[in-house]
């Protein structure tokens, strides 16, 4: 195993802009470092032939027979029924100033 790696508790919290005591500092740095041990389990893990994925958990997206695309109107219907349009969208008011 590597060596045990030393977290610099004042730069962190100077990155963070965090004024921290010295309780805190001794209490963040032992969590920090029990962190950095659930890494280290985990690198040692072999996961050779392992598939990546995003979810640890299989996930399906279930569709019904209602959810199938329907009929849409087309562009030139939807501007004719908008009170403004230019370049063949709707023009609405600016709601973010």
């Amino acid at each position: 195993m590597t060596e045990k790696p030393h977290i610099d508790i004042d730069y962190v919290a100077n990155l963070a802009r965090i004024d921290l005591s010295g309780e805190e500092k001794a209490k963040l740095g032992t969590q920090l470092n029990d962190i950095l041990g659930y890494f280290e389990k985990l690198n040692a893990v072999d996961v050779e032939g392992v598939e990546p994925m995003a979810h640890a958990h299989q996930i399906d997206n279930v569709w019904r027979t209602d959810d199938e695309p329907g009929p849409t109107y087309g562009p030139e219907v939807l501007t004719e029924m908008s009170p403004e349009s230019r370049d063949n969208q709707v023009v609405v008011p600016k709601v973010v100033e």
